[in-house]
C-alpha cells in the first residue's frame, strides 16, 4: 500500500498551482514559475508517421488544442523528429510553445555540438529546457559534471541565451536519478525538471513515483512524466485502459506527462485524458494499482528498466563522446 499511499497523497502539491483554459490543464514548472500544459506532444513518435505532413499536422493540432510542452532528442530518428517540428514551428508556432530538446553527449565539446545542432533543426535561436538525455548509468552524473564535461556546455549554453533551463531524462532505475541530484548538488546546482517513467506499473516496481518524485516536489524540481502507457505495454495486460492510464499520470505531482502521440487518434485520446481528468481519491488509486501488481513486480512489462531495448546510447556510445 506504500505506492498508493505515494501516488494518492502527492498530487496536491502539484494540482494547488494548476489553471485550466477550455480543456486544457495548465501547470507550474518547479520553481521556475512558467505555466506549461499538463499534457506534453512526445518527440520520438512525432517522427513516426512516414508522411512528413502528418507529423506536422499532429504537432500544429495539438498547439491550436492548447498544448504548450513539446518533447524532443537530437537522436529521435537520426535527427528526424527535430526537423519535423523545427517546420511546423513556422508561421508563429514556435512563440506559442515551451520547447525542450535533449542532448547524448557527456563530454563539454559533444554536448556543445549537439546544442547547436539542436537549434538548427528546430529553427530557433534557443530552446526554453534543454536535458541531458538518458542518464541510465551510475557513472553518467561523474561524466557530465567532471570537469570537461557536458555540463560545461550547458551551463555557457545557458549564458549565450541558447537555453533556458537544464534539466535531465533517465529510464532505468531511480536510483541513478537519485545520484545524479546528489551529484549536481554537491556542484551547487539545481535542475529545473526531471524527466523520468511515471506508469500504474512504475508504483510497483523501482519505482520512480515512490524514490525519485517526493524529493523533486521538496525542492520545487520540474517533475516531467514518460511512458505513462510505459510504452503501450501496460495496455498488454487488460488491466486498465489508456485514459486510466493517462489520469493516473496526471493525478500525480506532474508538471507535464508526455505522451506520444504519433497519429491524430493518439492526439485525440490524450486530449480526451485531459478533459475529463479529475483529482483521484487514494482509494481510487489504490483500487488502480492493485490491478496492475500481478503484472509489474518483475518489471516484464516495463522494457525500459529490464532490458536493453530502449537504451539508444548503449548501441551507439559514439554519441556520448
Amino acid at each position: 500500500m506504500l505506492a498508493a499511499g505515494v501516488a494518492a497523497g502527492l498530487p496536491g502539491s502539484s494540482l494547488a498551482a494548476e489553471t485550466k483554459q477550455g480543456d486544457m490543464i495548465y501547470r507550474t514548472l518547479g520553481k521556475t514559475g512558467e505555466k506549461v500544459s499538463a499534457l506534453g506532444l512526445g518527440g520520438f513518435h512525432i517522427g513516426v508517421p512516414k508522411d512528413e505532413n502528418e507529423g506536422i499536422k499532429i504537432i500544429r493540432t495539438g498547439i491550436d488544442r492548447g498544448i504548450t510542452f513539446l518533447d524532443n532528442s537530437w537522436d529521435y530518428h537520426g535527427g528526424g523528429s527535430e526537423l519535423r517540428m523545427g517546420k511546423a514551428l513556422r508561421d508563429g508556432y514556435r512563440e506559442k510553445v515551451f520547447l525542450m530538446t535533449k542532448i547524448d553527449g557527456r563530454t563539454k565539446a559533444s554536448a556543445a555540438k549537439q546544442i547547436d545542432d539542436c537549434l538548427k533543426r528546430l529553427q530557433t535561436d534557443h530552446v526554453d529546457l534543454m536535458q541531458h538525455h538518458e542518464v541510465i548509468r551510475f557513472e553518467d552524473p561523474d561524466r557530465i559534471f567532471a570537469e570537461g564535461g557536458a555540463q560545461e556546455a550547458m551551463i555557457e549554453a545557458k549564458k549565450a541565451g541558447k537555453i533556458r533551463y537544464i534539466g535531465f531524462t533517465g529510464h532505468k532505475d531511480p536510483l541513478v536519478h537519485l545520484r545524479m541530484i546528489e551529484i549536481a548538488a554537491e556542484h551547487q546546482f539545481h535542475f529545473d525538471a526531471v524527466q523520468m517513467p511515471l506508469n500504474v506499473l512504475d508504483a510497483h516496481f523501482r519505482s520512480f513515483a515512490n524514490q525519485v518524485v517526493p524529493l523533486l516536489v521538496q525542492n520545487q524540481i520540474g517533475v516531467l512524466g514518460m511512458k505513462p502507457l510505459a510504452s503501450g505495454a501496460a495496455l498488454k495486460t487488460n488491466a486498465v485502459s489508456a485514459i486510466e492510464c493517462l489520469h493516473y499520470a496526471l493525478n500525480l505531482p506532474t508538471s507535464v506527462v508526455i505522451t506520444g502521440m504519433d497519429t491524430m487518434e493518439r492526439l485525440e485520446q490524450g486530449l480526451e485524458a485531459v478533459r475529463t481528468f479529475k483529482p483521484m481519491t487514494q482509494t481510487e488509486v489504490a483500487a488502480l494499482l492493485n490491478r496492475t501488481a500481478t503484472f509489474a513486480k518483475t518489471g516484464k512489462f516495463e522494457g525500459f528498466k529490464t532490458t536493453p531495448a530502449f537504451d539508444a546510447t548503449a548501441r551507439h556510445p559514439e554519441w556520448l563522446g
